[in-house]
């Protein structure tokens, strides 16, 4: 799953790439000159990524022939969909994500798809995150989660077999591999960060799951939910245990950083295993929940994966619904997660997992992950870019944890 890419492009460079990348799955045209159905698609997989699912269907399916476009996730995605459908170019098929779901739900701009077959053995976790009153809008086939991985001969120099269950021991073991000369974590913030979002999934879970609908009801605030967790997280940067200067980091430098052995700890998710597997053979490495808080459970960031929804004003819905059907069948979803490498959640089939994930996965295809812009209930495209620019303003000393929390605040009452 590449919930989550952490790279923010400009919109005309995501166009570009909308545009430049569009291809047919298995080369050539295709269409009513001979007797093909052409499906319009926009992944924010790659095309790398894509071309086996593609290629797999349309030799099970010779009759629908699969026009791919591409543009990365998460900003670049939503903008460049956004702007085919207020143009009145959308595809046949798209992702809806956590950040755009309310939008598209509300604007008419997704398919319901309840009570269609492919659904039969998806979750209930996932059909209701792209859900609506009984509706549901996104074919959801996995989920992921976000947790610490940690390399564990670095933390053996240190007498560390993982990282603590606790954020105090993991604060004290930071300070334990700064000592001994090893930078001990590092990530990006330029996206919501995973140990933040862990954090407040943990103490969403405590309250009975009811955090974000107090929020956006107006019966509490940004401000009193989320501060706690803002402060337990900026004291990675305030008691000089990571530097400030992560907030101009990418996250393939994080990732060459730790593939390289010269970091003991970054957050990630099950996207990053191949990768680090192919860049690095010999790096031992695992990964764990982010550990709690204040005497709470360890919890892990995550969501149910984008969903994969039909644009209700197609000529094709017939054919969209034929590749939804592949793509949950086991057929199809075994082609799926052995490209993309992610946790895939029927009932069916059992994906394949690098054993670094094991301490997660229970807990991941259960569903007990979470993602703020997952519970916002609406703004969601609009919070999470304020969230994520307030972030780095904390990360850099610019604002207080609960400055964060009072911008938030701010722009929920004026969106």
């Amino acid at each position: 799953m590449c919930l989550i890419s952490r790279h923010l492009r400009r919109l005309t460079a995501a166009l570009a790439t909308a545009t430049a990348l569009t291809v047919s799955a298995c080369g050539g045209g295709g269409g009513a000159d001979d007797g093909t159905t052409t499906l319009t698609l926009l992944s924010w997989n790659n095309e790398e990524t894509m071309t086996p699912v593609l290629e797999a269907f349309e030799r099970a399916h010779p009759d629908v022939r699969v026009e791919a476009s591409y543009s990365p996730p998460v900003a670049e995605y939503i903008q460049a969909l956004q702007t085919r459908v207020l143009s009145g170019t959308a595809p046949d098929v798209f992702l809806i994500a956590a950040e755009n779901k309310t939008n598209l739900i509300q604007g008419g701009h997704v398919l319901d798809l309840a009570g269609e077959d492919f659904l039969a053995n998806v979750p209930e976790f996932n059909q209701r995150t792209y859900g609506a009153d009984g509706a549901v809008y996104g074919l959801s086939l996995g989920s992921w989660g976000a947790g610490i991985l940690y390399n564990e001969d670095l933390l053996a120099e240190v007498g560390a077999e993982a990282p603590p269950e606790t954020w105090e021991g993991f604060l004290d073991l930071c300070a334990e591999l700064k000592d001994a000369g090893i930078t001990p974590y590092l990530e990006p913030v330029d996206a919501m960060p995973g140990v933040l979002s862990a954090f407040l999934g943990a103490h969403n879970a405590s309250i009975g799951h009811t955090m974000d609908d107090e929020i956006f009801s107006g019966a509490s605030t940004f401000e009193e939910q989320w501060t706690p967790s803002l402060e337990e997280y900026h004291r990675l940067y305030d008691e000089g245990l990571v530097t400030r200067d992560t907030v101009g980091l990418t996250g393939d430098q994080v990732d060459a950083e730790f593939a390289n052995g010269r970091v003991a700890m970054m957050i990630a998710g099950p996207w990053a295993v191949p990768g680090l597997r192919e860049a690095a053979p010999e790096l031992n490495f695992r990964m764990v929940p982010v550990p709690g808080v204040d005497g709470g459970e360890p919890y892990l960031a995550g969501a149910a994966n984008p969903g994969y929804a039909i644009n209700p004003d197609s000529d094709h819905i017939e054919a969209a619904k034929t590749f939804l059907s592949y793509l949950a069948s086991p057929e199809g979803i075994e082609v799926l997660q052995a490209s993309e490498g992610s946790i895939t959640v029927t009932s069916d089939f059992d994906p394949p997992l690098d054993e670094a994930l094991d301490p997660i996965i229970e807990d991941v295809r259960a569903g007990n992950v979470y993602l703020p812009q997952i519970g916002w209930q609406r703004a969601e495209d609009v919070l999470n870019l304020e969230a994520v620019a307030q972030i780095q303003r904390m990360v850099q000393g610019e604002i207080s944890p609960r400055e964060v929390a009072q911008a938030l605040d701010d722009k929920l009452a004026s969106s």
